[in-house]
């Protein structure tokens, strides 16, 4: 086979190559053309609350009670009877005996005392009748020609007599005291802190028995910031009823949370150098329970509690969580058709748990709570609503109720 018959074979043979490999890409099907699809960002929204009533200010103490002391003997002797209620955390009233001291002593004291006072009486009334007496001898011997002169009526003897009488009074009064003073009592119901007698032991004069505070009223010290008091309409150095308003407090005993109500009374009237806040000052009434017309539970002495305040009002402003803003005074939403939106606010108040906004927001909206790195408006979202009882939160309401707080 010549050279030329080998080319045009070759030729022959990538010609019907080409032309196979033509007709079987005729014969099949093209491959479908898809839009590039844009991935949704996944946020979580919550609806914003509309508010009607005041601000609330939350501050956060420790109940401690309005009295406390040392209940001290003020006689000497040995204890004869302690009560069964003077031990630690014992109740007791008002003027009732805790710890009684040997009165032997002091009701002998006492009685030689009365005696002295009776010799006393006695006396007085000898001087009186010798003073009587000379002052009828002397009208006799002069008549009315001449006025006696106060020796010759003995009245410093009278008067001396009456000196003493008073002076054994006084003895009596105080051999008395001495002796009620072995029974010792405190003026205010309350509950005993710790007992440091028992009996048979010797007491000296202005030793400590025991100490005790009073159940009838206790106190909570609040710190605010200035900016709160502002909200509060209060002032530091403002004193007196102007201040007197109702509070809640909150706290959590015997593992479960409760409410009690409250009254701020006071302002403290300073702002501390070190923190530079004011201290404003609570009332509870009857923190125990003890009485038959409390409907509230224990509230024992040393609970940390957050008390809930109303102050000025802030009907109309919109509340939202402090995770809804961004970027300083940006507020994110969800809108029509799960497209972002992100509008401008006005804020008044903002604390670390939540913010009190005005602007272009309805009850309605959904306001996102989730950062987003890149806002451009019109990205595409997809929205998961908060449940609204999935995390109870405190709402403050007007404080025209008997509660200016209920827990949700």
């Amino acid at each position: 086979m010549s050279n030329l018959v080998k080319i045009l074979i070759a030729i022959a043979i990538v010609v019907a190559s080409i032309i196979g490999a033509v007709i079987l890409g005729s014969m099949g099907k093209q491959a479908p053309v898809r839009e590039p699809v844009t991935a949704a960002l996944l946020v979580d929204v919550v609806r914003p609350e509309v508010k009607q009533g005041a601000f609330s200010i939350r501050a956060q103490g420790t109940i401690t009670p309005r009295n406390q002391t040392s209940l001290v003997s003020e006689v000497s002797g040995k204890v004869i009877w302690v009560s069964d209620q003077f031990v630690a955390g014992g109740v007791f009233a008002a003027g009732e005996d805790l710890v009684r001291i040997d009165p032997s002593d002091y009701r002998t004291a006492l009685l030689a005392a009365e005696a002295e006072l009776a010799s006393a009486h006695a006396t007085l009334a000898d001087e009186q009748a010798r003073s009587d007496a000379a002052r009828e001898d002397f009208r006799r011997l002069y008549g009315d020609s001449r006025q006696p002169s106060d020796l010759a009526l003995r009245l410093p003897q009278v008067a001396r007599a009456r000196a003493a009488v008073q002076a054994q009074e006084a003895s009596v009064e105080r051999a008395r005291r001495n002796l009620d003073r072995t029974r010792l009592s405190l003026p205010f119901d309350g509950m005993v802190i710790e007992r440091s007698v028992d009996l048979g032991q010797y007491v000296a004069t202005g030793s400590s028995v025991g100490s005790a505070f009073g159940t009838e009223r206790a106190e909570v010290r609040l710190p605010v910031s200035d900016n709160d008091l502002a909200f509060l309409g209060i002032t530091p150095g403002q004193v007196g009823a102007d201040i007197d308003r109702q509070i809640e407090l909150i706290a959590t005993v015997s593992g479960q949370r409760s409410i009690w109500p409250a009254r701020l009374i006071r302002s403290e009237g300073v702002i501390d150098r070190n923190t530079r806040l004011s201290y404003l000052v609570g009332e509870i009434h009857d923190p125990y329970a003890l009485s038959d017309k409390s409907e509230h539970r224990a509230l024992p002495i040393g609970t940390f509690v957050e008390a809930a305040i109303p102050g000025l009002d802030a009907s109309g402003l919109i509340l939202l969580p402090s995770q809804a803003i961004h970027d300083g005074n940006q507020v994110y939403l969800a809108g029509p058709e799960d497209r972002l939106q992100v509008i401008s606010v006005d804020i008044v108040r903002a604390t670390p748990r939540e913010v009190y906004v005005r602007g272009e927001l309805s009850a309605d909206a959904r306001v996102i709570t989730t950062a987003i790195p890149a806002p451009v408006p019109g990205l595409r979202l997809t929205v998961r609503e908060a449940d609204p009882d999935a995390e109870p939160r405190l709402r403050i309401l007007p404080p025209e109720g008997e509660l200016a707080a209920t827990a949700e």
